[in-house]
């Protein structure tokens, strides 16, 4: 079996951190997204994994590189445009050949990794194996019509969805699928949706099986979805501490912290995760945050965000809660009169003010 992850797509939900890069090499829990995918498939077996990636940028490639970390071989496959998930497979049928696969797409994280499928998926005999999870929206989705214990229809982000369920980002196929995305046309938007081809092996018989996610499972399209899978995958780390020096601080709960990093008089309750080179200093680190190399907080106080690296918070007077900062990202006390708030903000930021 091989399989199949996805890397591109604009990210416009996470503008402006995706104007400089890559969605799925935002760190979660100091770890690039797309490593955690890769980690699922090695841990499932697979050793064979292609990569699909916007031709217009080999930064996933660069930042990935050729499998050899994992003892496995990456292949990268560009994609020109952004014609949907379907497409992303069409493309990729030279790489898979006959094989079956496991069609994962890269920004989403589910606790417990891919064996459990693959093994439903085999046990099943099926020509394409679903994963289905009870979401709050799912318009927002594929959502499969269920009846009994069969799928009778899958329908791509309808507006009266006739579950609850959404189809995940997992997905098990045999070579069928590819006479499926071959045979489709492009939806109203000018993309190949999946759920079209997922439709078209219902319509021509094919056997279509599927596994409910019972545990959590994220798409992290959105702020707040990197968050709260941040915490997710911070609730499971285990403390590990190479700081460089901690002194007159307080460290409680499940904590790591990077080389070359130095915590002073202050206080960390994890989980949390700090990176290497970081100076904490006079601060007050709280429950499930991440942060990234080579950050300075002195006399501030940070809970449940993201810092990503070269981030700088000094004398700030005010808990910096739920937040997610972009790489050299500068939050400070101004100095001088008149007393005012400067900002030097990119496009599509986002600031809250109290």
């Amino acid at each position: 079996m091989k399989a199949l992850i996805t890397s591109g797509g604009r990210g416009t939900r996470l503008r402006p951190l995706t104007h400089t890069q890559n969605k799925h090499l935002i760190p979660i829990a100091n770890k690039p997204i797309l490593h955690y995918a890769i980690e699922y498939a090695v841990e499932a077996g697979i050793k064979e994994i292609g990569i699909v990636h916007g031709a217009e940028s080999d930064a996933v490639p660069k930042g990935i590189g050729d499998g050899s970390n994992w003892g496995i071989n990456i292949t990268y496959i560009p994609q020109n445009a952004p014609l949907g998930l379907a497409h992303v497979v069409k493309i990729s049928q030279d790489f898979i050949g006959d094989d079956k696969f496991i069609f994962y797409l890269g920004d989403n994280i589910v606790v417990g990794g891919l064996k459990r499928f693959v093994n439903a998926f085999e046990q099943a005999k099926s020509n394409c194996h679903l994963t289905l999870a009870k979401v709050n929206d799912p318009e927002r989705f594929g959502v499969p019509e269920i009846k009994g214990n069969r799928i009778i229809s899958v329908e791509e982000k309808p507006k009266n969805p006739k579950s609850h369920f959404a189809v995940a980002g997992i997905y098990l196929y045999d070579s069928t699928i590819f006479e499926a995305v071959n045979n489709i046309k492009p939806s109203a938007r000018g993309e190949l949706e999946i759920s079209d081809a997922h439709q078209y092996l219902l319509d021509n018989n094919f056997h279509v099986s599927y596994s409910e996610i019972t545990g959590w499972w994220k798409d992290t399209g959105k702020p707040q979805d990197l968050l709260e899978a941040n915490r997710l995958v911070l609730d499971n780390i285990e403390e590990n501490n190479n700081a460089k020096q901690v002194k007159n601080s307080s460290i409680l709960g499940n904590v790591q912290i990077g080389e070359g990093s130095v915590i002073k008089n202050s206080s960390i309750r994890g989980p949390v995760v700090i990176g290497k080179n970081c100076e904490i200093h006079d601060a007050y680190i709280g429950p499930y945050t991440a942060i990234y190399n080579d950050c300075t907080i002195k006399n501030s106080e940070v809970e449940y965000s993201i810092l990503l690296s070269e981030c700088k918070i000094v004398d700030v007077n005010i808990r910096i809660e739920h937040s997610l900062l972009g790489n050299d990202v500068e939050i400070v006390k101004a100095v001088g009169h008149p007393s005012t708030h400067r900002f030097f903000v990119g496009d599509q930021s986002r600031i809250e003010l109290l």
